[in-house]
């Protein structure tokens, strides 16, 4: 996980918050959502560096233990993707939604604006869980007045040809469709750089 301080790089930090979705497995690391995104803030001007904190496997638990370190990063802006894997796993909702709000409270507390990655599911655990998944996160963007992508994987998932073989990570087409998800929603809330458009 690349989170290095970035030597006298003065640029303001977006961190990328999440599991595999974020990093990349099985995708050239160019190729992966938030190296994209950086360079399309680049092409735009923008003056921000954007750190890849995804780690595979992650759960709102275990996203929850390392916040810390996202924080350390001092960042302006965090992209939280987290939950997929508690959803895939039947985990408790309400287990989820209160590790996740617990990230989104501190993560404010520390002056960081939050955008809120919003998931979706198989219905292997029922119509009501998956509903209620869902819901979530639309119900945590409302409650903390946070900024929601509402489906992370819009027009990528459930689609072979934009995803590796496992039918779940998006390869390189994928995550260029990821990538301007993110930028779609992220854009208004970024600050013009003075050498920008």
């Amino acid at each position: 996980m690349p989170l290095l301080a970035g030597g006298t790089d003065s640029r303001a930090v977006i961190v990328a918050f999440g599991d595999s979705l974020t990093a990349g497995p099985g995708v050239d690391p160019e190729f992966r959502y938030p190296e994209l995104l950086q360079s399309a803030l680049d092409a735009r001007g923008y003056s921000y560096r954007v750190v890849n904190a995804g780690v595979s496997g992650d759960t709102t638990s275990s996203g929850l233990t390392r916040l810390r370190t996202v924080v350390a990063l001092k960042p302006t802006i965090v992209i939280l993707e987290l939950g997929a894997n508690d959803g895939l796993r039947g985990l408790p909702l309400a287990a989820s939604r209160a590790n996740l709000e617990e990230i989104i409270v501190r993560l404010k507390e520390a002056g960081i604006q939050v955008v809120l990655a919003g998931m979706r599911i198989p219905p292997n655990y029922g119509p009501l869980y998956t509903r209620q998944f869902e819901q979530m996160y639309r119900d945590l963007a409302r409650r903390h007045d946070l900024t929601l992508v509402p489906f992370l994987l819009e027009g990528v998932a459930a689609r072979p040809e934009l995803n590796l073989e496992d039918g779940i990570h998006p390869n390189e087409t994928g995550y260029g469709i990821v990538a301007r998800t993110v930028l779609e929603t992220l854009e208004p809330l970024l600050s013009p750089s003075p050498s920008g458009p």
